[in-house]
């Protein structure tokens, strides 16, 4: 496999910078730190790129909290300019990388996304008979630094681009633990392994992408089926044949402990696609798209508090229009134009 050099200069270049710093403010504008970045956006970037260039940047501090969408996620914000840096280095790793990923993979890539992974999960429902659903185990908290580290350096030799990879890894604030024992560990294996990245970091997400591309080719090429695609964590199996689809995920489970990964207990299951799968937010069938009932309840329970609070004045009706279309934008994308129309009429303010 052929590796590439020579990126650093185009990397630390104002003008890869000043696109990363685009980026990075798409809807954060409002944000205090943001805000500030924003008033001064060429002095900072002209900073960053001057520490950049003398190898003297240093990470800054996460910021952590919790969200709660079904269950409790530690999610870890990076400083502004330390996000900025993030999306510098993914606009030069994503292109070198972006022709190995299979096509079926549809997180955090241009051109694709969750919609795009419900429609092509319905393609796979006309054509297949079953659906085996997985998902692995705390994927985020269990990515190996030094094995992550090594598929990076399979396609990148410039030395100035590795040390920040390595620098932005080795910041990695401490994540949930996920402390597992693999074939060939000793005692302290798992304690001496750093592993674990962050949720909300741009390099992040495409960290994430890269770390399951040898599953993707293994499932594709090796195990030669058909009917795969992959968002993030989870991982779609389309077959005709129930004890083959079982016997693919034996193998799977095989294969995931190479990347120290495992699928949750339990974590595997079965549908008959004729009468449909949730898939992403959605549940679909054969011919159509429909939103479950929990996402209904959640719009309505959304509404009635988004309503309180602009009643006490805490929010905007522009705030509020923006929030109700974005909710509409998840909903269209569903076979449920009436639905659509008599949630518009309940959420008035």
């Amino acid at each position: 496999m052929k590796r590439i050099g020579h990126l650093w200069d185009q990397l630390v270049s104002f003008e890869n910078l000043y696109l990363a710093y685009r980026k990075a403010i798409r809807g954060k504008r409002l944000r205090p730190d943001v805000a500030r970045f924003i008033v001064n956006a060429e002095d900072e970037l002209l900073r960053l790129q001057d520490e950049l260039q003398r190898r003297i940047y240093q990470p800054g501090a996460y910021r952590t909290f919790y969200v709660y969408d079904h269950k409790p996620r530690l999610i870890s914000a990076a400083p502004f300019r330390d996000r900025v840096v993030h999306h510098a280095l993914c606009n030069v790793l994503e292109p070198i990388f972006e022709p190995t990923f299979i096509a079926d993979l549809y997180s955090n890539r241009v051109g694709k996304g969750q919609h795009q992974a419900v429609r092509r999960a319905q393609e796979f429902a006309r054509s297949f008979r079953y659906l085996l659903k997985c998902d692995i185990r705390r994927y985020f908290p269990s990515i190996d630094h030094a094995m992550l580290n090594t598929l990076i350096r399979r396609k990148i030799k410039c030395r100035d681009t590795l040390w920040l990879a390595d620098m932005i890894l080795d910041s990695c604030n401490p994540q949930e633990p996920a402390c597992r024992y693999f074939p060939g560990d000793d005692l302290f294996t798992p304690f001496e392994r750093r592993r674990g990245l962050p949720i909300g970091n741009q390099t992040s997400q495409f960290f994430a992408n890269l770390y399951l591309s040898p599953l993707d080719h293994f499932v594709k090429e090796t195990l030669r089926l058909r009917g795969y695609l992959r968002y993030v964590d989870d991982f779609l199996l389309f077959g005709d044949d129930k004890s083959r689809l079982w016997e693919i995920k034996r193998q799977i489970e095989y294969f995931l402990q190479t990347l120290r990964l495992i699928l949750k207990p339990n974590g595997a299951t079965l549908f008959r696609l004729k009468d449909g799968f949730p898939c992403f937010g959605y549940r679909v069938l054969p011919r159509a798209v429909v939103m479950p009932r929990a996402a209904i309840l959640r719009f309505r329970r959304f509404i009635t508090r988004e309503r309180r609070r602009w009643r006490q004045r805490r929010v905007t009706l522009a705030h509020l229009k923006c929030a109700v279309f974005g909710c509409m934008g998840h909903f269209a994308q569903a076979d449920a134009a009436a639905l659509r129309r008599k949630l518009l009429n309940e959420a008035y303010f």
